[in-house]
């Protein structure tokens, strides 16, 4: 999608996709980012997520495009950031949690120093397919040998427009070729579209080691 989509679904408040909690299985999970160190979270929105990592001794940048999102996620904490410029980004920060507001593609080493461990519970399925092999290739790129969780949903993609864009294992494992990937769970998923339609969709949860 173009980013004035993104930018219009939430200046809209059309944004499903916000959980509103920790997801499971990052909570389930969560002990393969490593021991607390710095958690990358692209494509975060406002993701209860950053919090649930911040609370835990990690320290999370997170990465989202919405100017909006960002402010959000921290007046919904009682938080009030600290806005500072870092490259070709705006950084808000407060409580263990900085946010990017740019462009994930625009995202250099500089910005992830320190980093040790990503997180992609909304990235990979909000990218078009087009896209997606360039941001594998970058997350490698920035983050070699680093360990992430990866959460995807399949679907009949014939049932309804994107996103969430489908990506099933096979998917993720040509994107990721060459990387450790092992799928560590798996569940039904929770979309109202779908539901309306009568149709079902799948998650599954990846661990990986870039």
């Amino acid at each position: 999608m173009e980013p004035e989509f993104w930018l219009g679904r939430w200046r809209e408040g059309r944004i499903g996709f916000h959980e509103g909690r920790p997801n499971t299985y990052l909570e389930r999970h969560a002990a393969h980012l490593g021991p607390p160190g710095c958690v990358l979270v692209p494509l975060c929105g406002k993701t209860e997520d950053l919090a649930w990592l911040a609370a835990r001794g990690h320290e999370v940048i997170g990465v989202e495009l919405a100017e909006d999102a960002g402010r959000a996620f921290f007046a919904e904490h009682g938080l009030v950031p600290t806005e500072t410029p870092a490259g070709a980004f705006l950084r808000l920060a407060a409580g263990g949690v900085a946010i990017l507001v740019g462009d994930v593609f625009a995202l250099a080493a500089s910005d992830v120093t320190g980093v040790t461990a990503f997180y992609d519970r909304a990235a990979l399925i909000a990218l078009m397919p087009a896209q997606r092999a360039r941001y594998v290739a970058l997350l490698r790129k920035l983050l070699p040998g680093s360990p992430g969780l990866l959460v995807t949903i399949e679907y009949d993609g014939t049932l309804m427009a994107p996103p969430p864009h489908p990506v099933t294992e096979p998917d993720v494992r040509k994107l990721y070729q060459g990387v450790r990937v092992a799928e560590i769970d798996d569940g039904p998923a929770v979309n109202a579209r779908l539901a309306e339609l009568g149709a079902s969709a799948h998650e599954r949860c990846f661990a990986l080691t870039l």
